[in-house]
């Protein structure tokens, strides 16, 4: 059984038990991301872009929204019809991709990124990759420790405040 990028949906559990779906982004989901979006909080946004960040041009939009599934994977986690968080990675040097994610406020400590990160890996590992790497501030331990939970080797090192994490797939 194949399991194709640009298609894939899982029904998975969060910590709570509640059931949420995390599946391929679709460029018909361009309004529930940007509504997403308008769910993340200032200091989250700073801690996934290192700076403050409200706005997005139509040409950062179009980036995030329009992946080709082949360099560049997204998922979404969908509870009801709303996106709660989204994870996508995007290749770089030959056997390797940067991860990254966002989780709206309301949601976080829910585990969704956790879930993320684990159907990126698995796609990830189909796709052949060796290693995930991701940049992360030192004060955003949440994130760092999902990165730690995800259940593969994982080498780290912090240099001005930002830790560079790579994962051995």
């Amino acid at each position: 059984m194949s399991i194709e990028a640009s298609t894939y949906a899982a029904a998975d559990t969060l910590r709570d038990g509640r059931r949420i779906v995390v599946r391929a982004l679709a460029p018909t989901d361009r309004e529930a991301l940007l509504a997403a979006v308008g769910n993340v909080g200032q200091n989250s946004l700073y801690r996934r872009f290192f700076g403050f960040k409200r706005q997005f041009s139509e040409q950062e939009v179009d980036y995030y929204v329009n992946v080709d599934f082949d360099r560049h994977v997204a998922l979404v986690a969908v509870m009801g019809n709303e996106i709660v968080g989204a994870g996508r990675y995007v290749c770089g040097d030959p056997g390797q991709a940067e991860i990254a994610l966002a989780i709206t406020d309301a949601w976080q400590g829910n585990g969704i990124g956790t879930l993320l990160v684990r159907h990126l890996l698995i796609l990830a590992r189909l796709q052949g990759l060796k290693h995930m790497q991701a940049e992360v501030l030192a004060e955003n331990t949440p994130m760092l420790k999902v990165f730690a939970q995800a259940g593969v080797s994982l080498k780290t090192s912090n240099r001005s405040g930002v830790v560079h994490v790579v994962m051995d797939l």
